[in-house]
């Protein structure tokens, strides 16, 4: 990434109240209501974490910090969701901060007693970013109902890190810093799986492919953006222009974060 690319990347953020320091990888946290999101944010950022408001909006804004292998980190708590196809504050919330906050990563946690319901917000997002990271959370609870699940196996389906974690135990820790730490730094490459739609819809979004990749270039995921335009979001397209506006004129940028 060069310079001002940086730049740009750690100045976004600040749209949405978030002011990481220099070296800290920014790290979104999603997830279902109810599904342990919090007590994983707690056990990971322990006291070094505070909350306000997201800019704007009465929705709780919670940041907490960490560090592994020297290497520090802000976790943002996104607003509990059960999608990015937003119709609601909070996912409006959510799917914004993960698209045009630029996080170095996103850690979305599922619960393991019903991982066929929160996977859907698992793949909508690796739609948006494949830099992901999937935690699978209440593994005691899934013991105690005789549940098991391939870790391994979802692992390769999915094609991004998946660890299973009993948080309130503090069961899985490490293993999801290293994970977190992996794929934040770019030492872990993912190739998150891809859901295929009709071949209507696909043959549209080739359509449009050509021309959105070159008004948003690396900014944004061109074919998810692509499935959004057919979706026919108004206020989704006038936030992807705003935004590719900011990108492209770095002043703006800490003007629109004041």
């Amino acid at each position: 990434m060069d310079l001002q690319a940086r730049k740009i990347s750690r100045a976004l953020p600040g749209l949405f109240g978030i002011h990481p320091e220099p070296d800290q990888y920014v790290v979104a946290l999603a997830g279902n209501p109810n599904v342990g999101k919090s007590t994983v944010f707690n056990a990971l950022t322990g006291l070094h974490q505070h909350t306000g408001n997201w800019p704007g909006k009465t929705v709780d804004n919670a940041q907490g910090s960490f560090e592994y292998l020297k290497q520090p980190f802000l976790l943002v708590d996104l607003p509990g969701t059960y999608s990015i196809l937003a119709h609601t504050v909070e996912e409006v919330v959510a799917r914004d901060f993960i698209c045009f906050g630029r996080p170095d990563a996103t850690l979305v946690v599922l619960d393991a007693t019903c991982l066929e319901r929160n996977l859907n917000l698992a793949l909508q997002i690796m739609e948006i970013t494949p830099k992901c990271i999937v935690c699978i959370n209440l593994m005691d609870e899934a013991r105690k109902k005789q549940i098991t699940i391939d870790l391994q196996g979802l692992e390769s389906e999915l094609g991004v890190p998946v660890v299973a974690t009993a948080a309130r135990k503090g069961e899985g820790l490490h293993s999801l810093k290293d994970a977190v730490y992996q794929v934040s730094t770019g030492l872990r490459k993912t190739k998150p799986r891809q859901l295929r739609y009709s071949s209507q819809v696909e043959e549209a979004v080739q359509q449009l492919l050509p021309d959105i990749s070159r008004l948003v270039g690396t900014k944004l995921n061109p074919r998810w953006v692509a499935l959004r335009l057919l979706d026919g979001d108004k206020s989704f397209i006038a936030s992807i222009n705003q935004y590719i506006e900011l990108q492209e004129s770095p002043g703006l940028l800490k003007v629109a974060a004041l």
